[in-house]
């Protein structure tokens, strides 16, 4: 028969979730990012400017590049910081989803007229 420990009968090893929270709340972040800058370039002649890194595309150039650079950077710091850990998913899914749907408001024309 399998006999298991009394002790650890209702135990389950615990998975730790750091490194899928890190990228789940760093692609939040980039996203949000993404939309500030974008719409920071689109009200300020200035920041459009400073936005342009190719001339082609524009100040999307440097909005992309930009929104990318705090991704990496995001995912890098959050990993070596939650990488070995489990940490509370749900509310780190749900920031993610904030983040998100307030970067879809920031990307949706008569909202960004509005502002």
């Amino acid at each position: 028969m399998n006999e298991r420990d009394p002790e650890t009968a209702g135990m389950t090893p615990s998975i730790p979730n750091g490194s899928a929270a890190a990228a789940i709340l760093s692609a939040g972040v980039c996203t949000f990012v993404f939309s500030v800058a974008a719409f920071a370039g689109d009200k300020s002649p200035a920041i459009k400017n400073g936005l342009v890194f190719y001339k082609p595309t524009g100040a999307l150039s440097g909005v992309a590049t930009v929104a990318v650079g705090v991704w990496i950077l995001c995912w890098v710091l959050l990993e070596w910081r939650w990488g070995s850990r489990s940490v509370a998913l749900k509310s780190i899914c749900t920031t993610s989803l904030v983040l998100l749907g307030l970067s879809l408001l920031l990307t949706f024309p008569p909202i960004v007229d509005l502002l």
